[in-house]
């Protein structure tokens, strides 16, 4: 063999070596891309009252670029208090420091709904908000006073996002996880939607993105979702829509919370928020509801006593949630939990069980509502 032609063939062989790489370069900057968008679908619970740039949670945001956290007065898991909120002064370094070890924006987010369910309880220091039964029975100029005390406090700690107002129609009084927790407005859905409304506003006057639930509606529910499948099939009512319909077509378009509830009259098979029969069609079709979806909580048992991790996440998004969370509050605390839920969605896109536009429309949701509010 001549020199000429070994020359040439070394060309050859260096050329498809440098394309082979270019490809594989290339490969890997958008898996890298298309992570970066996955970890903002995620909002994640964690543990601890303080945290530095080592702690697991400020690693874990900027690894996977998560899109938000959420914060608990109790750790579940253990059944002990403190898990990341002791009082106001510690909340509010917590938060800044979130904020101050993150390289992107977060959502910082809570249950804040008044009554038995607020975070923020007033024997820690925090204001006394009265529950959505009480809110309900007075009148909307109050329920707004309460929601602009509550916005106001939230604003100073610096959360962003309050996981509120609980819209559900009071349909069973006795309904351990709505009802009797007094966290219904009204057993009357326009009575709902006028104090829901009004508490939108202010959260809204202190810049508060504000996230509705449970849709389609859990006030009909005689067992509770945090234990198991719900089925609501011969209890649930149409008019429990009603609030979602109005809030949406009065511009609400920030962000609504499935709830993990069976209907097997829209869909025999999947609870809501893994099916798109509720997300797409009722919600998105119907309702039009232009803003983020956002998953109840996906470690919750009425997801994980029947469906596998896996199947849950990818039903998740398949369905049309756009966020979902990961709390880490339920009965068992995993960190490696919203890694796993990156790698799944991830390797789905690959195989094609979850389209990559599906995870576009989600990523540019989550951004415009970002951006909204100016986080």
């Amino acid at each position: 063999m001549n020199k000429t032609i070994k020359i040439l063939i070394s060309i050859v062989v260096i050329a498809l070596a440098v394309y082979l790489l270019s490809l594989f370069y290339k490969s890997q900057e958008k898996d890298y891309a298309l992570r970066q968008k996955i970890g903002q679908m995620l909002i994640v619970g964690f543990r601890g009252t303080e945290i530095n740039r080592l702690s697991y949670i400020s690693k874990t945001i900027n690894v996977l670029n998560l899109g938000g956290v959420i914060l608990f007065d109790k750790d579940n898991p253990s059944g002990q208090f403190p898990r990341n909120i002791t009082d106001p002064t510690q909340t509010k370094q917590l938060i800044s420091n979130l904020n101050k070890y993150s390289s992107s924006p977060l959502f910082i987010a809570v249950d804040a709904e008044g009554g038995y369910i607020n975070r923020l309880k007033e024997k820690y220091g925090f204001k006394n908000i009265p529950s959505a039964e009480t809110m309900g029975k007075g009148t909307i100029e109050e329920t707004k006073n309460n929601a602009l005390t509550l916005s106001q406090e939230l604003k100073d700690l610096g959360f962003n996002m309050d996981f509120a107002p609980d819209v559900d129609v009071n349909i069973n009084p006795e309904n351990p996880v709505i009802g009797y927790l007094e966290r219904s407005f009204s057993n009357d859905p326009n009575i709902v939607s006028e104090h829901a409304s009004a508490f939108i506003e202010g959260l809204h006057q202190n810049n508060i993105i504000p996230a509705i639930k449970h849709f389609p509606g859990h006030g009909s529910s005689t067992s509770d979702s945090h234990l198991g499948i719900v089925d609501v099939t011969n209890t649930y009512r149409q008019e429990e829509l009603i609030p979602y319909q109005k809030l949406i077509e009065n511009g609400y378009s920030d962000m609504v919370m499935t709830a993990h509830i069976m209907n097997t009259n829209i869909d025999p098979i999947y609870p809501a928020t893994l099916s798109p029969l509720f997300i797409k069609n009722i919600l998105r079709d119907q309702l039009k509801f232009k803003g983020v979806v956002v998953s109840d909580d996906m470690q919750m048992g009425a997801i994980v006593n029947n469906y596998g991790f896996e199947e849950a996440i990818i039903k998740a998004v398949n369905a049309g949630c756009d966020m979902l969370i990961i709390s880490n509050n339920g009965t068992t605390y995993n960190e490696k939990a919203p890694y796993d839920a990156v790698n799944i969605i991830l390797k789905a896109v690959k195989r094609g069980e979850i389209s990559e536009n599906q995870i576009n429309e989600s990523y540019n949701r989550i951004q415009e509502l970002k951006n909204k509010y100016g986080i």
